[in-house]
Order: structure tokens, then sequence, then C-alpha cells
């Protein structure tokens, strides 16, 4: 995987057209933003193509727009809040086509350090197929210069992703990344192609099925492989436990004994729980108060489910880390969501918070445990992308980070 990309830093702007693919895929109720974590990470790339005298054009898509173009999925309030917080007006160009005529007089008539902002590029419906290639040769048409900083859109090769640089490349302009993807690509992509050791990786969250590829990857990078959460029980079930109602993947069981397996002939150190804190049923609702007991991994009742790692395994777990180097974390311990039950996943991320090693949180619902749990400020890098930085730990070639200039 060819990790060293232009970024920003490498490439001069001044009086060019710009375009910057961001990822505003922001969560919003009654048109207002709720979290704007994704506008504020996008601020230093645009900042300093602002700085360098660049005409800076932005585009994103946002929500999944499954029954066409509509104002409640318009990037409109996104115009608003950037124009907040970069202190100057944002064009906003509204017109669903995205790169329609208002587009190209918008951009004609930009100065340098001016920003406009193009439509939700999903309105114009499906940009993975055929009508890719006539949205790639558009969004060309409207820059010198392509950038990619949108890395939770990188794992899919869409025409404002990849597409795009094709066309850019082939009439002499260059495509590189932005911040934000060049720290993802020197966290996640060094930490799997090149980490300092001992290398933990902690794997949670519910299914095995999610995450085949990225155990079979990382048992082969790893030293120490730390599985939990309801994949876990999984991994049990496949060593002959008992493991009551608790949440399986029947058809896995034969490539949970193959990984464990794998592990003993590399050498490598796969850690289960030894024991697992389970009730009668699952929480409903999920935060609600819920009567739990802490029972031997291979002595979990019959008629009882786990649902997060149990006392000793928490303690095991933060101990293995504690002499780690490098530790890439996917996947909540339990569920967290339920105060309860949130025991687990606390431990770990408390003994990642406290460990020298660099910590990287690898998205989705581990950068939500660790946000919400307090830790977030503690971590080396919290990935952006849940989906994209999974195809990253599974090894994959990402279109967003092929598509870019090597150095």
């Amino acid at each position: 995987m060819g990790l060293n990309k232009k970024s920003v830093d490498d490439i001069n702007v001044k009086g060019k057209r710009v375009l910057v693919r961001c990822d505003f895929n922001v969560p919003l109720k009654d048109g207002e933003i709720t979290d704007e974590t994704r506008i504020k990470a996008a601020l230093p790339t645009i900042q300093k193509l602002i700085g360098d005298g660049g005409k800076v054009i932005l585009c994103s898509h946002l929500g999944k727009v499954k029954n066409g173009p509509n104002e409640g999925e318009s990037l409109a309030p996104v115009a608003k809040r950037l124009s907040e917080k970069l202190g100057k007006p944002v064009n906003f160009v509204a017109d669903y086509n995205v790169t329609g005529e208002a587009a190209t007089k918008a951009v004609a008539d930009m100065k340098e350090g001016d920003v406009v902002l193009l439509q939700n590029t999903r309105f114009r419906g499906k940009e993975e197929t055929k009508n890719g290639e006539a949205f790639s040769k558009e969004l060309a048409d409207l820059c010198d210069v392509y950038v990619c900083d949108a890395f939770g859109s990188s794992h899919r090769a869409h025409a404002s992703v990849a597409g795009v640089t094709d066309v850019v490349r082939a009439k002499g302009g260059e495509c590189a990344v932005g911040y934000l993807m060049q720290k993802e690509i020197d966290f996640l992509g060094n930490a799997v192609e090149n980490p300092v050791r001992p290398f933990v990786a902690i794997l949670g969250g519910a299914k095995v099925a999610d995450k085949l590829n990225v155990i079979a990857n990382l048992l082969e990078k790893c030293d120490t492989l730390i599985i939990g959460g309801g994949m876990a029980y999984t991994f049990l079930k496949a060593k002959g436990y008992e493991i009551g109602t608790s949440l399986v993947d029947e058809e896995k069981l034969d490539y949970c004994k193959e990984m464990m397996d794998k592990a003993e002939k590399l050498g490598k150190k796969l850690m289960l729980p030894v024991d697992t804190t389970v009730a009668s049923a699952f929480p409903n609702p999920i935060d609600a108060e819920i009567e739990v007991s802490v029972v031997s991994a291979d002595a979990i009742p019959a008629d009882k489910m786990g649902l997060d790692i149990g006392t000793e395994t928490a303690k095991m777990y933060a101990e293995a880390v504690k002499s780690a180097k490098t530790v890439v974390w996917n996947g909540p311990m339990g569920v967290f969501e339920n105060p309860i039950l949130a025991k687990g996943t606390i431990a770990v991320a408390k003994s990642l918070a406290e460990t020298d090693a660099t910590t990287i949180i690898g998205g989705g619902d581990s950068a939500a445990a660790v946000n919400q749990l307090g830790f977030a400020d503690k971590m080396s890098h919290i990935s952006t992308g849940g989906g994209a930085s999974l195809e990253f730990l599974e090894g994959k070639e990402l279109p967003g980070v092929a598509a870019a200039d090597d150095k």
C-alpha cells in the first residue's frame, strides 16, 4: 500500500482553483447541526489553502439521499457554520445539479482566498455508477488542483473521491491529500504497515462477520490480539464453552478455530475473556437499569447472556496494554451505552489513556465510546472514518488514498 502521498504542503495553489472533497456528513436536527466535529476537522486544510491564495471550492455528501434531492439534506446549514468558523463569507451554490451553470459562474467570479461550497454531491444520484463519469468530468472542469480530505469516504471509488482525480491529472493538474487524510495515513496506515513494537490490537463490537479480514490481517501484523465485545462469545463457543443466550455467529465457529490455530502457529498471543458480565436479557431500553453478575467465561449459565467482559478480564487486558508501544482499538468491550455494562470498555479506555504507547482508535463505536466516556483527549489519534478505518485495518487499498499523487 503506497502511503507516501503529496499533501497540501507539497503543492502551490496561488491563483489556482482548488477542489477540496471534505466530509461534511454532519448530523442535523430540524435544520440545525448537532455535532460540528467534522466541520472543525476540515478547517486546517481549508485555512491553509485560503492562506496560500487558492480559490477554494468545497464539496461533500450529506446523508444517504434515498428519495432524491431535498432541503433536509442540503449543505446550506454547513455553509452557514463554515462561514462563522472561517470568519469570511462562504458562497453556497444551492443548485441540486451540483456542477451546473450556477456553480460554473460562482467559480468564474472567485478571487484568491474566496470559498465556494457546492451542493450535496449525492444529489447527482449514484456517483459510483456510469453517471459518475460525467460528474467526475464536470467536477474536474471547475478546478486546476484536487485535494481529498474526506477519509470517511475514502473507501468508496466515487466520482468526487476518486473519479475526478483521473480527469484533473489528464489536464496536468495535481491531486493531493489534506491534513486530515494525512493524519489518518500517518497513524492508521503506518500503525498497520510499520508499527513500533510491541503492537497490541484490540477488537470488539458485535459480530465476527464484520471483522473477518481485520482479524486475519492484524494477526499477521500485531504481537498480541485482544478480543472483546459480542464477537468474543463466538470464539468462546469455538473453544467448546457454554455461552448461554449470548450473541453467536454460528457460521463463523470454524473460522474462529482457524484464527486461534493461526495465532499459535505464528507465535502470537490471542487473548479471550476469562470472565464475563451476564444478565438474563439485553437491556430494553439500552440504558435501562439491569441486574448483572460476573461469571467465569467457561461457566456462563444456559439462561444468561454475556453483555460485557468481566472484572478479571478487564484487569488482564489493561495489563497487556501497559507494555505496548502501539495500540489499535476498534470496537467496544460490551454494551457501553449502558452505564452498568460500560465497565469493560471504560477499563480498556483508561488503560490506553495511561499508557505511553501511540494509541489509535479506529472510528465507529470505539470513537463514540472514548468521546462519550471522556477519554478522547488522551488518545494519540481517533479516526474519523468507521468503514474506511476498518478497510485500512484489513490492509485494503483505499480508492481515495490511492488516487492521490505519490510524492
